[in-house]
Formats: structure tokens, sequence, C-alpha cells
């Protein structure tokens, strides 16, 4: 650093005043956690003691704390810390998930003024109508770090989970970092109104991943990679430990062998739920191949994840909001049912609910033989987004442009039912990109015949099970055969 410059350094830090920032809860008057960034006239990010203005943004490189949303700089805060900020004209930003007004204010810092004051009010509170949010994958951070970040984006359930990962030093190392905080079907870390639970991603390179939730004890192995385990197995036993099985990473495509072994274990029953990360638009998207297992019958629960492992990542991106009956308290066993259950819908940011027949959506349904079914839905949302829609076998037979939609209509078959809204771009709480969220889809049995499926659905499901085969039998690997094969078993009875 030049002399010249080494003096305006040093001139700029004796101007500095030392702050005490304190943001309330309009509701409780309460310091509240929230994510905060703050910079002068010249766009210099400030951060406050104990967080850093340049941080890593790497995978599993000290996660947590800091935040970089695009080319946005932020910090986690319990609601109040001490900042040296300089005198003069300040940009004041400060979010806590999409159920509050973020706060977006100039403020003018006069010389010696020693605090700063802020409230932020909910404008949204769907937890006294039932619904808990929660991300349902994240890794690499500490419980405490998870539980900060959990509090400041107004999740009620953040799930931590352990997976396998190796450290480079002079040597390759392998680690489980946080597998020695597991707590299975307890939170490791809690509040009053959020919960941190430590489970384990287990991943095998060739057959897939699956999230591991609400098991009473660890699933060994985390990973394998030989002819002696699979995916099936990982689910039987986490299943015994009455856990939740969720597929991860979806859109998981092994070179020459298509989707792995997870989309045997979702047509035979073996998985409990279907994760979304991120939502495009695109055919890439992970929602194409959630439909396509509708198309053939297989009903899961849509969860949301954020899959966060670094800090270039936002927890509770895309969440999950689960629906917990009114006589149930809100834990975190209960959380998991709901989601069992199918009484979700995945968000990263519109609230989205909706009805049949004036009733809650829950599924399977049985309409005799034209009986019309009323379906209403509704989206609140801070960021606007397009339209409003509810899907019939993966076709919109109802969409708007205003904040709800309605319609009637009597099947003239059995097949799946669900409601979205997408299109926009995000604002306040989170990143660019399209508003997105999604209900989970419910079965409709038309005079209680269940639904088969698309005979081109069935097919291309087919040749994603015998691409795997092939290598599976050329590998001699009679296990994964044997799951392979009963899933073609059961595909090829939809065809008859």
């Amino acid at each position: 650093m030049a002399p010249c410059e080494r003096e305006a350094a040093c001139g700029n830090l004796k101007n500095m005043q030392q702050v005490h920032l304190r943001i309330n809860d309009a509701a409780t008057g309460q310091a509240t956690p929230v994510r905060l960034r703050i910079t002068d006239a010249s766009g210099t990010y400030y951060a406050p003691h104990g967080r850093l203005t340049e941080f890593a943004t790497g995978v599993n490189q000290d996660v947590g704390g800091n935040v970089l949303i695009g080319a946005k700089k932020w910090c986690y805060i319990d609601g109040t810390c001490e900042i040296l900020l300089p005198p003069g004209e300040l940009h004041v930003e400060i979010s806590k998930g999409p159920e509050y007004k973020p706060i977006d204010e100039a403020v003018t810092l006069i010389p010696g003024k020693m605090s700063l004051r802020f409230t932020i009010e909910r404008w949204c509170d769907m937890r006294k109508l039932g619904w808990y949010s929660g991300d349902t994958r994240v890794h690499y951070m500490t419980p405490d770090a998870a539980l900060l970040e959990g509090q400041a984006e107004d999740l009620a359930v953040v799930n931590l989970l352990a997976k396998e990962t190796f450290l480079h030093d002079r040597a390759e190392h392998k680690a489980v970092p946080n597998l020695l905080s597991f707590s299975g079907q307890a939170f490791a870390r809690e509040t009053s109104n959020c919960g941190v639970a430590v489970n384990t991603l287990n991943e095998s390179p060739q057959l897939g991943s699956l999230g591991l939730l609400h098991c009473h004890r660890v699933v060994y192995p985390l990973t394998f990679d030989d002819a002696n385990w699979t995916l099936a197995d990982w689910c039987g036993q986490c299943h015994r430990k009455k856990g939740l099985v969720v597929w991860t990473a979806p859109n998981f495509r092994w070179v020459g062998h298509g989707v792995g072994e997870t989309l045997a274990n979702a047509v035979l029953g073996d998985i409990d739920a279907f994760e979304l990360t991120s939502f495009e638009d695109s055919k890439l998207d992970s929602l194409v191949d959630y439909y396509a297992l509708l198309d053939v019958g297989v009903f899961l629960p849509l969860v949301g994840a954020s899959a966060k492992e670094s800090n270039e990542t936002l927890l509770g991106g895309m969440r999950t909001y689960a629906f917990v009956q009114s006589d149930q308290a809100p834990t975190y066993s209960a959380w998991i049912e709901s989601i069992r259950s199918g009484k979700t819908f995945v968000t990263n940011g519109p609230l989205l609910q909706w009805t049949l027949d004036g009733k809650p959506a829950i599924g399977p349904l049985r309409p005799a033989s034209g009986q019309a079914l009323r379906v209403h839905a509704e989206a609140t949302s801070l960021a606007s987004y397009d339209k409003i829609q509810i899907m019939w076998n993966g076709e919109p037979i109802a969409s708007s442009a205003s904040h709800s939609v309605d319609c009637e209509f009597a099947p003239q078959e059995s097949g799946w039912i669900a409601a979205r809204c997408l299109g926009g771009e995000r604002a306040g709480w989170t990143t660019s990109g399209d508003v997105f969220a999604h209900t989970s889809a419910l079965e409709v049995r038309l005079d209680d015949r269940p639904f088969l499926g698309r005979e081109s659905a069935v097919r291309r499901l087919r040749a994603d099970i015998d691409k795997l085969s092939e290598w599976a039998n050329r590998e001699s690997l009679a296990r994964l055969i044997s799951v392979l094969e009963e899933a073609r078993t059961v595909l090829a009875k939809k065809l008859s």
C-alpha cells in the first residue's frame, strides 16, 4: 500500500464510529435474528464485529454467519451487534425470510450517534395456519451456525445432513463433518421457534443419494461402491429406524447409466419424498422428473431444500412448508410425519395454499363418475409472479394472473392434481430467478380405480432402468439386478 493510501485508510479508520445495532420483532418487541447488509454511499460493505467483510465461499469452507447472494454480501446476527461505521449516508437492508417485510432504508449516521434501531414485522404468519417451514438438506455448517441462520430465515426446522467428504492437506483425507452431532429424531439445537436436527446423506457415486431423516440411529455405511450394498438396503434400514427417505439431487445422471437406482427405489415404494432445490423453468429442472413419476402412478410428496454447502447458498432459499394438525404439537416428529402424508408445498417465496371441495387438499381423492371437483388455489407473495395454475395430469386446466384461481371439473379418468405458481423475478428476501411454488400432487381415483400411469411415461422410465440394468449385469451385481428387475416388473404390469 502506497504512503498516501495508508494515510487515507488511517484517516477513514479514525472517523469510524462504533455503533450498537438492534433489530426488534414488531410482534414481541424483542431482538430477533436477521440477515443484515450495510453499505455506504460508494457501495462499500461493512460487517459487524465477529463477521467478515471478505469471507470464504468454497464448499465446506467456514460455512455459516456470512452469505454471498449474487454479488451482495450479507451477515447473520442474533438481533444485536456492534459495528464500525463511517458517518454519513448508509444503506441498510434487513431480511427475515418470506413472511417478513424486508427493510431497505437509507439512513444518515450523524457524528457521535452511537446506536441504530429497526423494527421488522410479519406480513403473514403461516404458523398460525398450521404451516411450518423447513429446509430438508444442508451440509457442513455447525449446528449452532445452522440454528442462527435458521432463525434469521424464519425456518422452523433445519435438517443438517452429515456426509462423507474429502479434506486436502499434505494428503487427501476422508472426513464426516457433524456426524458426532447426530441427533436423529430430536433436535441437536433448538429455540422456541427453530430446531436443527442432524441426520445423514447417504451416497453412492454410481447409484445416487438419499437423505435419511428422523432415524433413531445412523444408517451405515454412509457411502459404498461395491457389490454388497444397494440403495434399497439404506431405505429398508431407514424405515426400520422410523426414518424418512428423501430422493436427493433427483436430476443426478450417471453418464451412460441414467438416473441410478433411486428411480427403481421410487417405483418400488421405498422412497418417501422427492426433493426440489431450484427452479429455472427449463427441461433441466427436477420438476420434469417429478411429473414423470406422477405419470406412472408414483405419488411422492415434494420437499424443498437449499442443499447449502457453502456461503454462496441461502439457507431456506427453496423450502418445505408442512402442515401440522392443530391437535399435534409442532415437534420434529410431527413435521416429518406431515411430509410423509403429503401435506406439503415447496417454495422460494410465494405462500401457496389450495382446497378441494372447500376442504384442505388431502389425497387420495375418490370421486364417482360425473362428480365434479371444485378446486381453489391462492398464493400470496412479496414478489410478483406471472400465473397460478391448477395442474391435471401434467397440463394446466385453469390459470390466472391474479393471486388465486378456481375451477370445477369432472375427471374422465384417474390421474393426479396439483397447484403451482411461477414466473416473474424473485425479490426482497432472496435472489434473482424464477418465482416458484408447488404443492405435492394428489392421486385422483375415479370410481376408486388407481391411476396406473401413461404408457409413454412408463416406457421412458423403463428405458432408464434398463440402462442401469445393462451395467449391473456386466458387473455381475446380483443384489442390484434383483432390485432393478423388481422395478421393471412393477412397470411392466402398468402396460398390461
